[in-house]
């Protein structure tokens, strides 16, 4: 059974008295253990797909399951406990708690999520932190450290419930191409280490080659993905 399975997914959204939509008629399956990219234009549909897939907004129609579970049919209380118990999240403004330290950042899902012990969380976190090169950055607060650093505690974070899926839209926009890269490699690490799924968008077709499945969207629907690789190649 494949992770992620959407059937026909369409979402519209109402503006006055005119529906705008922003998905047409997508249907993809996502396996286990893929690194997945989805590219495309601002507006072409990137983040909507993503908070569907990651039961942060429901379609207006179609069927979509994850992890062997029908998400749209969720109620708000059910999507909260299956986000908390299976998936992961990086943001592009990162979205660290400007108050808590690297540690508590990455340790906060396991306080608000797990309710596990001290001692299992230190244990935890500390393990996060020494796969992304982050342990002795500890102590600091996210304002003492630089965007690079701040993206690689948003991945520990993001993986410390030691979920099934990451999602992460545009997670490399705010970083330099260096940087960017090497954020990426990371999840591939990641990926082989711990077998998590990454999905994730950008409009950056330079960054592509990382990804295992790759695809191209525009006006809410699925492309060719190749038009946007020869259009990175022509633009580059």
């Amino acid at each position: 059974m494949p992770l992620v399975e959407l059937q026909d997914i369409s979402k519209s959204y109402t503006m006055g008295e005119v529906d705008i939509p922003a998905l047409r008629n997508v249907s993809l399956t996502i396996d286990k253990g893929n690194l997945v990219t989805f590219v495309g234009p601002s507006g072409s549909g990137k983040t909507t797909l993503l908070n569907i897939i990651g039961c942060m907004d429901k379609p207006t129609a179609g069927a979509s399951f994850v992890n062997e579970t029908r998400t749209d049919t969720l109620n708000r209380k059910e999507a909260a406990q299956f986000r908390g118990e299976h998936l992961g999240f990086i943001f592009q403004s990162f979205n660290l708690i400007p108050v808590l330290s690297v540690f508590e950042n990455v340790e906060y899902p396991l306080i608000m999520i797990r309710k596990e012990s001290a001692a299992k969380r230190k244990e935890q976190v500390m393990r996060l932190l020494e796969a992304v090169g982050m342990t002795d950055q500890a102590h600091k607060l996210p304002d003492q450290i630089s965007g690079g650093q701040k993206q690689r505690v948003a991945v520990a974070r993001a993986l410390v419930t030691n979920p099934r899926m990451v999602l992460a839209d545009e997670p490399t926009a705010n970083l330099d191409k260096k940087t960017a890269l090497n954020i990426l490699k990371l999840m591939q690490g990641m990926r082989d280490e711990y077998g998590t799924t990454f999905i994730f968008s950008t409009h950056d077709p330079r960054i592509v080659e990382h990804a295992d499945i790759f695809h191209g969207i525009e006006d809410g629907q699925l492309v060719d993905h190749r038009a946007f690789i020869e259009g990175g190649e022509n633009n580059g």
